[in-house]
């Protein structure tokens, strides 16, 4: 079973619902995102620490080593 963490995501924007594969950064949050089809400036939704955890199919990677570690939400995140 493997337990690696995922690093790549799919944002999808909330305003054309247009799809982009994105890597997510290991060393920070990504506060903004621009979408490729519409230009939407994405922001994380409230109670959420970044953009992939808002709109993306995979949350950052502190929040999949915290549920990696049983823990419901990350101790620090981003």
């Amino acid at each position: 079973m493997n337990n690696a963490p995922t690093l790549e995501s799919v944002l999808t924007c909330p305003q054309c619902a247009g799809q982009s594969a994105q890597v997510m950064p290991t060393d920070r949050c990504q506060f903004f995102f621009e979408c490729p089809h519409c230009h939407a400036l994405l922001r994380p939704r409230a109670g959420d620490c970044c953009v992939f955890c808002s709109y993306g199919s995979v949350p950052c990677l502190p929040v999949q080593l915290a549920r990696a570690a049983g823990e419901s939400s990350p101790k620090r995140c981003c």
